[in-house]
């Protein structure tokens, strides 16, 4: 379906993270009367003050939306009152390895009272099958008093934002869009359609919510094969680099994934967890291959040390007392996200070793949060020249891969990014 016209719509957007602001910003660029509600107050100022927060939301976007009238960002739930249109946009984490849904019950019961017949709410968190009906929906109505899918409509539409992408956004993503019944499915249909280009319907909301956990853990089970090799291939006399770039020239039946230090964001350490989570609570299997995925990607900042060790070793030098120069933070490329960034992992393991450890990342400000103490540096000559081993994690564009090449000692390249004598890939 394509983009459709819609009359302006008092939309709320619970959650104003990496998710639920962009999401904000292109509804109220839209037409629609925006209300982003966080409970982070210190967010919402920063929002009301046009700050930066987010890598796909430039500031003067933000600052063109408030000056309008048509964003308003809140953390006072009577600000929900009079809403059209709602969708949950809330984190959904790991808690003892088993699905955390507190954000979306609390935000369930902000929003509940200020149902009315007609209104749309929508869940975009990436949950497990059964989610929307099973837990979301009961609180809903209990709240309210008032039947889904028969006084109001409700269903799901799982988010797909990309941080730092430039070529696919919240607006040329299709976007999937399910409800629990025909009118709801009608209704959400609608809203989205006034979004963004391309609108799939799918009729069971079980089916999109699998869809989203299905998408990451393809990502996740196949990065966790590339990895694999990675660790035996140097054993088998080979370049799994080399291999990949072979293997990426079929124009069929393969896709180019490629190793790298480890998993981060919310997507992959997370999103396939809550897929066997739900497997085994219902069915009492397990799903094997993505556990094992699992395991290998979260075994990958121990191969980095081990390999930095191992690197380390044969110029004489122990890791204790080595001066180790850590290139990125954050978990991908060209953005500040540190979610679950297996950089913290490699830093941590490497300080419990005794190392002195540096890093470098213009993206992520400080402090770090990695509850140990590390030295922000930059990247220059000095700094590279006294390493005893340089560590490229993320392949920032900001990074100068030449100035490494020329001035390492050693570096271990997790990204295949460098070369030279002095540069050993991962």
């Amino acid at each position: 379906m394509r983009n459709a016209t819609l009359r302006p719509r008092r939309t709320v957007i619970l959650g104003q993270g990496y998710v639920g602001l962009p999401l904000a910003i292109r509804a109220a660029q839209a037409g629609h009367r925006v209300v982003g509600f966080d409970t982070d107050s210190r967010r919402v100022k920063r929002l009301q003050a046009a700050e930066p927060l987010s890598p796909d939301v430039p500031v003067d976007q933000i600052a063109t939306v408030l000056a309008s009238g048509a964003y308003m960002p809140t953390a006072h739930s009577e600000d929900l009152a009079g809403f059209d249109v709602a969708v949950i946009a809330v984190p959904t984490p790991l808690r003892d390895g088993a699905p955390d849904l507190s954000a979306v019950e609390r935000a369930g019961q902000t929003l509940a009272p200020h149902i009315r017949p007609g209104c749309v709410i929508a869940l975009e968190s990436t949950t497990y099958p059964g989610t929307t009906e099973e837990v979301l929906k009961p609180l809903l109505e209990a709240v309210s008093g008032l039947r889904a899918g028969v006084d109001f409509h409700l269903g799901y539409s799982p988010e797909r934002i990309d941080p730092g992408n430039g070529t696919w956004t919240l607006q040329n993503t299709p976007k999937i869009v399910s409800g629990i019944n025909a009118a709801s499915l009608q209704a959400i249909c609608a809203f989205y359609a006034s979004l963004v280009d391309t609108v799939v319907e799918v009729a069971s909301i079980r089916d999109a919510e699998l869809a989203k956990v299905l998408e990451n853990t393809f990502r996740q089970v196949n990065i966790a094969l590339v990895n694999e090799l990675a660790t035996y291939a140097r054993q088998l006399g080979t370049d799994i680099w080399a291999a990949l770039d072979a293997a990426a020239t079929k124009p069929f039946g393969f896709m180019r994934f490629t190793p790298g230090p480890g998993v981060g964001g919310h997507c992959l350490p997370i999103d396939p967890t809550y897929l066997s989570w739900q497997v085994k609570r219902q069915t009492g299997c397990s799903l094997r291959l993505v556990e094992m995925a699992a395991e290998i990607n979260g075994s990958m900042p121990t191969h980095v040390v081990q390999r930095l060790t191992e690197g380390l070793n044969r110029r004489a030098l122990p890791v204790k007392g080595s001066r180790i120069l850590l290139l990125g933070l954050a978990y991908k490329a060209n953005t500040g996200d540190t979610r679950h960034s297996p950089a913290f992992t490699i830093a941590r393991l490497l300080i419990a070793q005794g190392a002195q450890i540096q890093v470098v990342d213009p993206h992520v400000e400080e402090p770090f949060d990695l509850d140990i103490h590390v030295h922000h540096a930059h990247l220059t000559t000095i700094n590279l020249e006294r390493a005893d081993a340089v560590v490229l994690l993320t392949d920032h564009d900001a990074f100068d891969l030449k100035l490494v090449e020329r001035h390492a000692v050693y570096a271990l390249d997790c990204r295949a990014r460098l070369s030279g004598a002095n540069i050993e890939r991962l």
